[in-house]
């Protein structure tokens, strides 16, 4: 940076601070409780944690009972460490009276916090707010109006959120003529450059359906509702900005920008902005682009530029999902982008009015002394500020600068309280401006300081930490630790582009024969079965070539001979293998998603996260070998050797679904294969086109002939006589609880020449429930139950069948459901609008159907879609009433069947959700730290999610498998799962010759 400019950025941020110096933010002013509050917080990170989940959970404590359960859960005990005595006081009152004292301290904590939350919303009803906004303005300030609640999960609440802004636009247009517009201008616009009325709006909040996968579909449904808004704040002579949200709508808030700007209605007015977060890496670009898109399209526009408020949101869900990470990992990164990024935008401010946000005065000093350097004029540029955030910042810049506009949000308090704790973590955060300026008392010249030379700094004393990529394919003299595929990310365009054009290339091979796979050789047979598009039967992707016995008695003959060489590899020689087999897969991710879309009907995200989870089981299941393959020394006493190791069985029959084709194919199959095995892999006739593809992905992958042998059939020909062949020795099977006993009744029978007691390693059904407590965020828990219960139309195995609400919460449940079940688009999944598909064939179709009978007839239906269309579409149903005798609360269904159970506690909901067979999968949501311990400890499944949805366990993240009648033997993506597909074997050897034994550093020879 220029040194004149640098010297001018710090003699202007001087003179902020003295003209401030004495004021503090009355979030900090210890003088009240919130300043008290947040100073502890600011102290102590545990209980700060524990405050602003408490603030969250807050406006669903509606008794004074749960209020004071609430409170003791939170503040006593070791989870919120220290805490202030005005808390500590509720707290243990709270225990040992539970009457007066209690509900008294309640009272008050309950009301100094909502009065923390007034404090930074404008008003809850509309006149408030109107009637704050006009004292806003009277006190000098412009503002921006935000109605809370950004997260809609139907299109009732969508067209609700419209409503809310036509109700307050209303509201305003009454009452602007009598505001004076600021400075000299006689056109009516603040400061000659701004209208008087000004709105903010969260786009995705407008289209509770808005993904990145269906972009399209997106952009369009949001603009839908965002037309109407901004044809009466034109009317009105106003201004709309386009709030930015979290990354994954970022594209899609540009492109609607870009198309509600330029349509023709709107051209000739200039009035709308769009904001933009510096904290991401990407936004310089974007900046620079929308500038050139708004010079070659004629059309100026306004940027609000941020910091940006989701910063640790986007961290963890990068990393969680192994994307990169979007954002600048350092403040003073966040802060050099700024400045850059104000510098392009007034060097543009011909084109470009300039709305800077911050309450750091080294940025908002940065922008005044640039615009002086470049000449840009006042009235192209202002300030903006969070209502009742920076009091102090705030009325410096109007003394100064004279053009700040208050960031208003105004609504309800339960959305609120979410904007709350986003703003309070925001700026008690250890490196918030406001709190390294006001609360700790950091010096001037380091808070004016350079950012760059910060940054330079920072790095010296410690280097930055490398982001750690993606897994890749690792050598194996030095196997990497395991990490899962990245999951899809369809912010990325290209990933999008690349899913028609796979989908195209699977029908371009349509009706191609698919023979059998045998000792290295195609098989072609003269029984064939089409394997069709569910979304439309007449569609035949491939004729599949049927093993009868005779081919299953060659598929087991080729197996067994090639069995003894292939055990007798190494155990890192086999995963190399697999390591190359995951390569491939990896290279070729889209196609084999395609192939899903169209065999089984599964949506996009859906079928590429089960290629993604085929991908995890080959690289873990390698690395696992290999750290199996190791013999183990055991026992320690001198004059012997005793080594345990591991060594395949012989031929193993895969028996695999059609629900994860890939996936559980793979997983299944790479396990028997990396421990020495040989495979029969019979896949589901339903996804035998997918199951093609583990042949060549082995074949290019180098497997040894024989030792994965493919054929399909008709179970009712060679189902029962591959698992009873006296030559397999291990059958793994995921499939129906009623299908996966039937194989474990005939392994059971020993056959003449069977030298193998058979091991069956089953994974079977499930009846999972999630529970959904009365603190529960209704926001969270009712994405999860619709993903859960309708996502690849409820045809996974740890899919939700049934939720189970706590009454309280039961009505507002109920009401909220089932509208975010109207809002679900249904059709062929290679559509990505659409949410929900077709069922796998017909018979999944008439079961569904069976059990919609069966609906009527136990409980009440609140939803019924019955889907249109010549495929196998099943009807969305939502049945409430169901009790735990009642069929539906026991059966599986494995279709878009969900039923609802109203419980009068916590604990009859565990017990209810307990009262099947099955124990597979359950969640729970709650935000009480007691009951969430309790279900850990009595919601006995295999799989337990708290505050989350209940399927997509992620290979040595979460190992899957239930008990009960839910399966056999170990999670699969589990440290465990190798050793049922092994024996055993220890060998001891004397190593005394005449009395003399060698010395070896690890025996115990004394104690």
């Amino acid at each position: 940076m220029n040194p004149a400019l640098d010297d001018a950025i710090r003699q202007r941020g001087k003179a902020f601070f003295a003209s401030i110096r004495g004021e503090s933010p009355s979030i900090f002013n210890k003088g009240f409780w919130t300043g008290k509050v947040m100073d502890w917080a600011m102290q102590n990170e545990a209980f700060k944690v524990q405050l602003f989940r408490f603030v969250d959970v807050l406006p669903y404590l509606t008794t004074s009972g749960n209020l004071s359960r609430h409170i003791e859960e939170y503040f006593t005990g070791g989870e919120a460490g220290d805490i202030p005595a005005v808390l500590k006081w509720g707290a243990e009152k709270s225990g040992m009276f539970g009457g007066v004292a209690a509900k008294l301290m309640g009272k008050a904590i309950r009301s100094n916090i909502e009065g923390m939350a007034r404090q930074f919303i404008v008003g809850e009803q509309t006149k408030e707010a109107v009637k704050n906004l006009s004292k806003i303005r009277k006190d000098g300030f412009a503002f921006t109006v935000d109605l809370l609640g950004e997260a809609t999960v139907s299109e009732i609440e969508s067209d609700a959120y419209r409503d809310g802004y036509l109700e307050v636009l209303d509201a305003i247009a009454a009452e602007q003529a009598s505001w004076k517009p600021f400075g000299a201008a006689t056109d009516g616009l603040d400061w000659g450059s701004a209208p008087k009325v000004n709105a903010s709006i969260k786009p995705s909040a407008l289209f509770s359906q808005a993904r990145p996968m269906d972009f399209e579909g997106s952009v369009e449904g949001i603009l839908a509702r965002l037309r109407p808004v901004y044809r009466k704040i034109v009317a009105m002579g106003g201004a709309l900005c386009i709030d930015m949200e979290q990354l994954k709508y970022k594209d899609i808030t540009i492109e609607l920008f870009k198309r509600l700007r330029s349509e023709p209605e709107f051209r000739d007015y200039p009035y709308l902005s769009i904001v933009l977060q510096a904290y991401l890496r990407d936004t310089e670009h974007d900046a620079a682009a929308l500038i050139a898109w708004g010079r070659a399209e004629g059309l100026p526009f306004g940027i609000r530029l941020v910091k940006g408020a989701y910063w640790d949101y986007e961290t963890v869900i990068a990393k969680q999902m192994g994307w990169p990470v979007p954002v600048w990992t350092r403040k003073p990164e966040s802060d050099i982008a700024h400045e850059k990024i104000a510098r392009l935008i007034l060097e543009n401010s011909d084109l470009v009015y300039f709305q800077c946000a911050s309450h750091n005065l080294r940025t908002i000093s940065n922008v005044m002394e640039t615009a002086a350097q470049l000449g840009v004029p006042e009235n192209r540029y202002e300030f903006q500020a969070l209502y009742g955030m920076a009091e102090p910042v705030r009325k410096g810049l109007l003394k100064v600068a004279g053009r700040v506009r208050l960031y208003c949000p105004y609504g309800e308090l339960l959305p609120g309280m979410a904007y709350l704790v986003r703003r309070l973590l925001e700026n008690t955060a250890n490196e918030s401006f406001l709190r390294l300026s006001f609360a700790d008392g950091e010096a001037e010249d380091i808070l004016l300081e350079n950012p760059q030379k910060t940054l330079e700094r920072e790095l010296a004393k410690a280097p930055a930490k490398a982001t750690a990529a993606p897994a890749s394919p690792a050598s194996l003299d030095g196997l990497t630790a395991f990490r899962d595929e990245p999951l899809a990310d369809f912010t990325v365009e290209a990933l999008r582009k690349a899913f028609p054009e796979a989908i195209a290339a699977v029908r371009a091979k349509a009706g191609r024969e698919l023979p059998l796979w045998i000792g290295g050789k195609a098989v072609a047979t003269a029984d064939r079965i089409p394997t069709v598009n569910p979304a439309d039967p007449t569609e035949v992707l491939a004729q599949v070539c049927q093993a009868g016995t005779a081919e299953v008695d060659a598929a087991i003959a080729a197996a067994e001979a090639a069995f003894a060489a292939w055990r007798d590899k190494t155990p890192r020689e086999r995963a190399e293998v697999l390591l190359k087999a995951a390569a491939i897969a990896r290279r070729d991710i889209v196609a084999l998603s395609a192939a899903q879309v169209l065999e089984v009907g599964k949506q996009w995200d859906q079928a590429y996260n089960d290629v993604g989870e085929a991908i995890d089981f080959l690289e873990y299941y390698a690395r696992e070998a290999v750290r199996l393959g190791t013999p183990r020394r055991m026992g320690r006493e001198p004059g012997e050797k005793n080594h345990l190791f591991y060594e395949g069985k012989g031929v193993a029959a895969v028996i695999a679904p059609w629900n994860f084709p890939l996936a559980i194919s793979v997983g299944m199959t790479a396990a028997a294969i990396v421990t020495g095995n040989t495979v029969v892999y019979k896949p589901s006739g339903l996804a035998s086109l997918v199951g093609h593809g583990l042949v060549d992905i082995f074949k290019e992958a180098g497997l040894p002939d024989g030792v994965f042998n493919f054929c399909p059939g008709r179970g009712s020909v060679m189902g029962d006589h591959l698992v009873a062949h006296p030559k397999v020795s291990t059958i793994a099977f995921t499939g129906s609880m009623e299908t996966g006993l039937r194989i474990q009744e005939k392994a059971a029978k020993v056959h003449p020449g069977q030298a193998y007691c058979k091991k069956v390693i089953a994974e079977m059904g499930g009846k999972n429930a999630i529970i959904v407590d009365d603190d529960a965020d209704l926001d969270e828990a009712i994405l999860g139950v619709v993903y859960s219960a309708f996502g690849f139309q409820g045809q996974k195995c740890s899919a939700c069948s049934r939720v189970i609400v706590v009454d309280s919460i039961y009505d507002k449940f109920i009401t909220r459901l089932t509208e975010a079940c109207a809002s679900l688009k249904i059709g062929p999944a290679e559509d990505p609008e659409n949410a929900m598909g077709p069922v796998v064939d017909a018979s999944q179709q008439a079961k569904v159907r069976q059990y919609l009978a069966i609906a009527h007839q136990e409980g009440k239906v609140l939803v019924e879609r019955q889907a249109s269309g010549q495929g196998y579409y099943a009807p969305l149903v939502v049945v409430a009433g169901i009790r735990p005798e009642h069929r539906l609360a026991q059966e599986e269904v494995f279709g878009p069947i969900l039923a609802v159970m109203k419980a009068e506690s916590f604990d009859q909901a565990i017990a209810w959700a307990m009262s099947t067979p099955f124990a597979l999968t359950g969640g729970v949501y709650s935000r009480s730290p007691r009951h969430l311990e309790k279900a850990r400890k009595e919601f006995r499944v295999g799989n337990l999610y708290l505050n989350r949805n209940c399927v997509g366990a992620m290979v040595g993240r979460q190992p899957f498998g239930g008990s009960r009648m839910s399966g056999v033997g170990s999670k699969a993506g589990g440290p465990d799962y190798l050793l049922q597909f092994v024996d055993p074997r220890v060998v001891t050897e004397n190593t005394i010759r005449r009395g003399f034994t060698p010395i070896d550093e690890d025996d115990e020879w004394f104690d």
